[in-house]
């Protein structure tokens, strides 16, 4: 992959002019009614304004160089001084109607802003930031109602010295995208308040955390299930009474079933006490049981889950050691035992499939081909991404982007966080708490924590198709209250994760709420 360290523009020489990428006329920015140039292909390296483009501010710190995305070239904002700048391509005589935009775009990281705009429109501005990716190409999209015929395209850089942009194969036409999922797991909510939790608007005002998030754009909520916890929470009677306050909410149902009693992940797949010594054939039927139960449940109190997960980080398998992804035969009986459930009580919920190494294609692709081959039935793919753990945000679109084409299965962010602060406020280490456990151009702040948000929410709306469902943020309230810990079966155990909640540690609602208003 060509190096994207960049090179000073007076050094650069122009270079032969690459084959245009489309075949649209040549058209002044100020009379065009389609995208012009949008490949950066017209005119070679070292132009400073491209064909069909305008730009305002340190113009220098703008211009053409080779390494494009598709083709042979690319845009680049870069100066060894600080800069602002603009490139621009003024549209105009445009059907009014709903327009998107898309774009390839590299960053290193380090601005005050760097984003892609569609303005002038005739209504509300849109952005999109450029998510922090110095050696991966990612695909963005920026969505817009033009209701004046007219729009502008809007690159931007408000830059230190040193920080770079790349942005390439831009279209845009009519069409829509937007994500129907903007929702957060809220399992720990329930205990929270029981042992004293609170929580309040960012000005302060105590109140009800769904109705907090709802009010933020929160859409969807997801719960978990265990079988019998220790401490008497995430099961049945709790995950019904939840289920009526989401309703109560107007926000949408994921019901996510662990088939164990403690935390089931890619590490730990315990059987639940109650079905311990069971032969194969008996865990089948108490998969089934389980799943109906709790959801045949909530359907007769009027609040019928949206979205069902049979199971929770699932890379390894469930119910271990029976339905071990070492023996495929018997793992896709477990999990087509669940799906059976869930369509027994309502046909329309989606059955959806959680593997945890949301940025691992290899993995992803060997767990789901096996999956397929074993006849596993399933509605939606979950995947997990937390990026200081799960590869780069490349890794993760190129993952994300694959699963939905490979599989023809919607796709979603089942888990992900950012910390907002490293130090804990109870006396249990934080999971992420050290400076070199984050995320390169994401700093632990509530800015950092929302540009994450924001970034990964961008990646799954441009999922190709419309597949790209959204993101579930996890655990958006779990803050520090003493009893609520990790452990179930210790009261003592801490929180390692407030820090990454999305109420800060005076219990306020945290600005990287505005992502579920991503769009």
């Amino acid at each position: 992959m060509f190096h994207p360290r960049r090179t000073l523009r007076a050094l650069l020489l122009p270079l032969t002019a690459g084959l245009a990428l489309t075949a649209l006329p040549a058209q002044t920015a100020q009379a065009a009614s389609t995208l012009t140039n949008g490949g950066f292909e017209s005119d070679g390296a070292g132009v400073a304004v491209p064909a069909g483009w305008s730009e305002y501010g340190t113009t220098a710190a703008s211009y053409t160089e080779s390494g494009g995305h598709g083709g042979s070239y690319r845009l680049t904002h870069y100066s060894s001084s600080a800069y602002k700048v603009e490139t621009y391509q003024y549209l105009s005589g445009l059907t009014n109607g709903s327009y998107k935009l898309t774009a390839w775009v590299r960053s290193g990281g380090g601005q005050n802003s760097a984003y892609i705009a569609l303005k002038n429109c005739g209504g509300t501005d849109q952005r999109t930031d450029l998510p922090v990716s110095p050696s991966g190409w990612l695909h963005i999209v920026v969505p817009v109602n033009v209701t004046n015929n007219q729009c502008t395209i809007s690159i931007n850089s408000d830059a230190n010295a040193g920080n770079w942009i790349n942005v390439d194969d831009l279209t845009f036409a009519s069409g829509t995208s937007s994500t129907s999922i903007k929702g957060s797991d809220v399992s720990s909510l329930a205990k929270s308040e029981a042992l004293g939790g609170t929580y309040r608007t960012s000005s302060g005002t105590t109140g009800d955390a769904l109705a907090i998030l709802k009010s933020a754009g929160q859409n969807y909520a997801r719960v978990k299930v265990w079988v019998n916890a220790a401490d008497g929470y995430n099961g049945k009677t709790q995950v019904l009474a939840m289920a009526k306050r989401i309703k109560a909410q107007g926000m949408k149902l994921l019901v996510d079933f662990h088939y164990s009693d403690t935390w089931a992940d890619p590490g730990a797949q315990t059987v639940p006490a109650a079905w311990s010594g069971h032969s194969y054939s008996q865990l089948k039927t108490d998969v089934y049981n389980h799943t109906y139960d709790v959801l045949n449940a909530l359907k007769a109190q009027g609040t019928t889950a949206d979205m069902v997960q049979v199971g929770n980080e699932i890379n390894g398998g469930m119910l271990w050691s029976a339905g071990s992804t070492d023996n495929w035969s018997q793992l896709a009986g477990l999990l087509n035992s669940g799906y059976s459930a869930v369509k027994a009580v309502s046909s329309s919920t989606q059955v959806a499939l959680h593997l945890a190494k949301g940025g691992d294609l290899s993995g992803t692709r060997w767990w789901f081909d096996n999956a397929v081959a074993a006849g596993v039935k399933f509605d939606v793919i979950g995947l997990s991404y937390y990026g200081y753990w799960h590869g780069s945000l490349y890794d993760f679109q190129t993952t994300l982007d694959d699963a939905a084409s490979r599989y023809g299965k919607p796709v979603f962010v089942a888990e992900t966080a950012y910390p907002f602060r490293l130090d804990s406020d109870d006396s249990y280490e934080n999971i992420i708490d050290l400076t070199g456990e984050l995320v390169s151009g994401y700093p632990a702040t509530t800015a950092g924590q929302t540009r994450w948000m924001n970034d990964v929410a961008s990646i799954v709306e441009a999922v190709p198709n419309g597949r790209g469902l959204g993101v579930f943020y996890w655990e958006s309230t779990w803050t520090a209250v003493t009893g609520n810990g990790w452990d179930p079966t210790d009261s003592s155990s801490g929180n390692g994760w407030e820090n990454q909640a999305l109420f800060d540690y005076d219990n306020k609602a945290l600005p990287a709420m505005a992502w579920f208003s991503h769009r």
